[in-house]
């Protein structure tokens, strides 16, 4: 009886903390929703995500609105698109993100394709290759749930940048903030214990 016991209160503390530990990163994550994005950056880095064959997801599509409504506020800004081809993808993230650009207007010569990336982590270290030497002020390009972690993970390698956060699609809020709690929490571990 009493190892029962025992064994619920253990079992009870871990849900308790594991759900304070959600409550904290959740308030973490709000915060960078509301970032003010700062005008005439001299480039963008859009973070890719899944495409449908050849089409950008519903949080890509979010991302690249996002990033056409800043381009076009800001004519001097390039756009580092960002994103390799991966399962089910009939081209890459970064060209999905470019011809969508391109179709809302934006000159394709703004436009850099970074496709190698398979993951935030190198998303930001790829694109770095192609920010233009004397660029000064750089703007990171994700949706809310994303954000926090993208410019954690920009910081991380070295990289001054602000963010601009593109709205969760409701369809996608469950799953992409759920899987976000785990890659923070695997971003947590493998800075601040292994020491990645």
């Amino acid at each position: 009886m009493r190892k029962n016991k025992r064994l619920q209160w253990i079992i009870s503390s871990f849900v308790v903390m594991g759900l304070i530990y959600v409550a904290i990163l959740q308030i973490i994550i709000s915060q960078y929703s509301h970032l003010i994005t700062p005008k005439n950056a001299d480039y963008l880095i859009v973070l890719g995500a899944r495409v449908k064959g050849k089409e950008p997801s519903k949080v890509l599509a979010s991302r690249i609105d996002a990033a056409a409504k800043y381009l076009k506020e800001n004519t001097d800004t390039l756009v580092i698109a960002s994103g390799g081809k991966g399962p089910g993808e009939d081209i890459s993230e970064a060209e999905a993100i470019k011809r969508e650009l391109v179709s809302q207007g934006i000159n394709e010569f703004r436009i850099l394709l970074e496709e190698r990336s398979r993951d935030t982590y190198e998303n930001i270290e790829f694109s770095k290759e192609f920010i233009p030497p004397n660029a000064e002020q750089g703007v990171v390009v994700t949706n809310t749930f994303h954000l926090y972690r993208a410019l954690s993970i920009a910081y991380y390698q070295g990289l001054r940048v602000e963010g601009l956060s593109a709205k969760t699609p409701w369809s996608a809020v469950i799953k992409s903030y759920s899987r976000e709690y785990l890659a923070i929490t695997k971003f947590y571990i493998e800075r601040y214990i292994i020491g990645f």
